[in-house]
C-alpha cells in the first residue's frame, strides 16, 4: 500500500511534472533555434527494439532519464525542418491541455462522465460546422480518435440512411461507393470493413492535376447500375494525401444530388482551410455535403488524435448506430447531444475536446487562420524555388501545403526514380531533414508537408542545397 500511496503522491507529482515541463521547454528551445540538429535520430527498428529491451531489463530507476530518453530519441516535429508526415507541431497549451485531461482522464460516452468536455465538444463542433457553411440550428459534429474512424463513421451514416435494413438484417445487395483513385487508403479500408469488397470501391480517374474527373462520374455510376451495385455515397478528396490536390466538390454535389446519394468529403488535412478567408475557395460547395470530416491535429495544431465529424442534418449523427446500452443510458432513440457514446465508436473516448478548446480560449480562432496562410505561403514560395531550378522539377502547382518535387538532371527514368529514392534514404538516415517520398504516375518523387509555421525559407532553400550535395 506504501507504493499506490507514494505513486498517487500530490507532492510527487508535483515536482515530477515540473521537472518534465523544465525538459520539454528545453526541447522545445533547442528544436527552434536548430542547437537541436538532427530532427529525426533514425535507427533500424530492430536497433531501436533492443535498445528499449536493454532499458527495460534494467528494472525501475530514474524518471527524469526516461523522459529525457524518450525525448532525444523521438523524432522532432518541432523543428523547423520537419517536413514529413501531416501530424502538428502541436501548440504548449494545447500539450499542456493534455496533460490536464490525462489526469483527470474523463470519459465521454455518458454525460455524467463527459460534464466539460461533452458541452465543449459541441461548442467546438458548432463553430467548424458554422465555418464549413451548415446550418447551426440542424447540423451536428462531434470528434473520434482520426481521420479513418470519422471517414468510417460517416460512410456508416450514409449506409444507415440509404440502406436502413443493413443494421439489423445484413446487407442483402451489393453495395458501393466511387471515390477518387487519389484518395486516401482508409477510405478504400473503411469500405473493405464494411464489407463491400473491392467491387464496391469504385474509383474513378484523376486529371494531370491529381483531382477527380468529374465528368466521368456519370458513365462509372452507370457501369455500377449495370455491374448489379447500388451506390449510396459519393467521397471528395479536400485534399488528397500524396499530392495535397482539391477534388472540385461543385460538380459533384450537382451529381449526388441529381442521383440522390449521400456526398461525403473527406477534409481530414485541407479541410482546415475553412477557418481562412484568402483559402476557403478551395472546397467551395463543401457546405452541400452530406457529411465532412476535419483533423484538428493537422493544420489546427492541436496533439493527435482529434479530429471532427461534422454531419449537415443533426439526425443523421444518430442513425448509425442502434444498440442497447442499459447501464450506459436508457432511451437509445432519443437524439441527446450530450451522451457522445450514441454517435461515436468510442465509449471511454478521450477529452480531447478540452485541448481544441484550450488553444481558442487562448488566442482566438485567428490563430487557426494565420497557421493554415503561414504554411500555405511557405510551400508556394519552395514550389517556386524548385521551379525556377535547372535540376529540379515539381510534379504540380501545389494549392496546399504539400509539395511534390525532385531532383531530375536527366530524363532517364529509373535512373531518376533511383536517385531520389537514395536522395530520401539518405536524408532519412542523416537525420537534419525529415521529408517522405511519394509515386506519381510510375514517377518517384520528394515529398515535403510543411507543417511548422517556424519553418522558414532559409530551411527551405537549405534543403535544396542539402539534396544537391548528396549527389
Amino acid at each position: 500500500m506504501e507504493l499506490l500511496t507514494n505513486a498517487y503522491s500530490a507532492e510527487n507529482f508535483r515536482r515530477q511534472a515540473h521537472d518534465l515541463v523544465d525538459q520539454l521547454a528545453g526541447y522545445l528551445q533547442s528544436a527552434q533555434d536548430q542547437t537541436l540538429s538532427t530532427v529525426i535520430p533514425y535507427q533500424s527498428p530492430d536497433e531501436n527494439y533492443r535498445y528499449w529491451q536493454a532499458d527495460f531489463a534494467e528494472g525501475s530507476g530514474d524518471l527524469n532519464a526516461f523522459f529525457n530518453e524518450v525525448i532525444s530519441r523521438s523524432t522532432h516535429l518541432h523543428h523547423p525542418r520537419y517536413m514529413g508526415h501531416q501530424v502538428a507541431p502541436p501548440l504548449p497549451v494545447a500539450a499542456l491541455a493534455g496533460l490536464l485531461s490525462g489526469l483527470l482522464n474523463n470519459g465521454m460516452a455518458v454525460y455524467e462522465m463527459g460534464l466539460v468536455s461533452n458541452p465543449l465538444e459541441r461548442i467546438v463542433s458548432e463553430l467548424l460546422a458554422q465555418r464549413i457553411g451548415f446550418d447551426p440550428q440542424t447540423s451536428s459534429g462531434l470528434l473520434t480518435s482520426g481521420g479513418t474512424l470519422a471517414n468510417l463513421t460517416a460512410l456508416l451514416a450514409a449506409r444507415a440512411v440509404h440502406a436502413p435494413t443493413v443494421w439489423q438484417a445484413g446487407s442483402s445487395e451489393k453495395l458501393a461507393i466511387m471515390v477518387s483513385e487519389e484518395a486516401h487508403y482508409c477510405v478504400d479500408r473503411a469500405a473493405r470493413i464494411m464489407g463491400l469488397g473491392t467491387g464496391g470501391i469504385i474509383k474513378i480517374p484523376v486529371n494531370d492535376r491529381f483531382q477527380m474527373r468529374t465528368e466521368l462520374l456519370g458513365d462509372y455510376f452507370r457501369q455500377a447500375q449495370a455491374d448489379g451495385l447500388r451506390v449510396f455515397a459519393v467521397v471528395a478528396s479536400a485534399c488528397s494525401t500524396s499530392t495535397g490536390a482539391y477534388d472540385t466538390i461543385p460538380p459533384i454535389a450537382d451529381f449526388c444530388e441529381k442521383n440522390g446519394l449521400w456526398l461525403h468529403v473527406d477534409g481530414a488535412h485541407g479541410g482546415a482551410v475553412v477557418f481562412s478567408e484568402q483559402y476557403r475557395h478551395l472546397v467551395t460547395g463543401i457546405n452541400r455535403a452530406d457529411s465532412v470530416v476535419v483533423d484538428w491535429h493537422k493544420m489546427l495544431m492541436v496533439p493527435a488524435l482529434a479530429t471532427a465529424l461534422v454531419f449537415r442534418r443533426n439526425k443523421d449523427a444518430f442513425q448509425t448506430f442502434h444498440q442497447q446500452a442499459q447501464y450506459l443510458w436508457a432511451d437509445q432513440q432519443s437524439t441527446d447531444w450530450f451522451n457522445s457514446g450514441k454517435r461515436t465508436f468510442e465509449c471511454t473516448k478521450l477529452m480531447m475536446s478540452v485541448k481544441i478548446y484550450a488553444i481558442l480560449k487562448t488566442y482566438g480562432e485567428k490563430i487557426l487562420a494565420e497557421n493554415i496562410e503561414r504554411l500555405h505561403s511557405l510551400a508556394q514560395y519552395f514550389a517556386g524555388a524548385v521551379a525556377s531550378a535547372p535540376d529540379f522539377t515539381l510534379a504540380l502547382w501545389p494549392e496546399s501545403n504539400i509539395v511534390c518535387f525532385r531532383y531530375q538532371p536527366e530524363n532517364d527514368m529509373a535512373a531518376v526514380n533511383e536517385r531520389n529514392s537514395l536522395i530520401r534514404q539518405r536524408l532519412l538516415a542523416e537525420g537534419r531533414f525529415y521529408i517522405v517520398q511519394t509515386t506519381l504516375n510510375g514517377a518517384v518523387y520528394l515529398r515535403v508537408s510543411i507543417m511548422n509555421p517556424l519553418t522558414t525559407t532559409h530551411d527551405l532553400d537549405a534543403l535544396l542545397t542539402e539534396i544537391r550535395g548528396m549527389v
